[in-house]
């Protein structure tokens, strides 16, 4: 991904998981100084933040997955029209919802309509249908994910539900 003005691109949790994870490994290698208050500090966000994101779709995923979401993503309209924004403005709106598309990896038409804004007024049934079946088919299910979707799969961790 090659980022044409620093301050104002958005990365996937993909990318940040595989940033941090590359930065951590440089930081074993190099044996750097765990001493410096920076360094600690930098150190617990990269421990947090990793710890986090492993529990997300991304840890399944690869640059490969990406790039095939994303390319067919382009047959999906999620740029805005008709709202009275410049283009730029709709352009990075269908972005952002595409990138929490891949982030989040939807499997329910209310969990699209969380993530799509106006998607009642923007998308009809079958292409939220559509979209789901993209996101389903194409980005990896997580091992928790599949246990959502098999409740065949009785491990008892619902003790709230007495």
């Amino acid at each position: 991904m090659e980022v044409k003005d620093a301050n104002s691109a958005l990365l996937s949790n993909y990318e940040v998981f595989q940033l941090l994870t590359d930065l951590k490994e440089q930081r074993k290698e190099s044996g750097k100084n765990k001493h410096s208050s920076g360094q600690q500090n930098l150190n617990t966000i990269t421990y947090e933040t990793l710890k986090y994101i492993s529990k997300t779709p991304c840890r399944h995923q690869s640059p490969e997955i990406v790039r095939e979401f994303l390319t067919a993503m382009k047959s999906h309209k999620l740029t805005k029209t008709g709202s009275g924004r410049s283009e730029p403005s709709r352009t990075a709106t269908g972005r952002a919802e595409k990138l929490q598309l891949l982030n989040h990896r939807p499997m329910t038409a209310v969990e699209i309509q969380l993530m799509v804004e106006e998607s009642e007024e923007r998308l009809t049934e079958e292409q939220i249908e559509a979209l789901l079946h993209t996101v389903t088919s194409i980005l990896p299910a997580g091992p928790e994910a599949e246990q959502k979707r098999n409740p065949d799969n009785v491990t008892g961790d619902d003790e709230d539900a007495a």
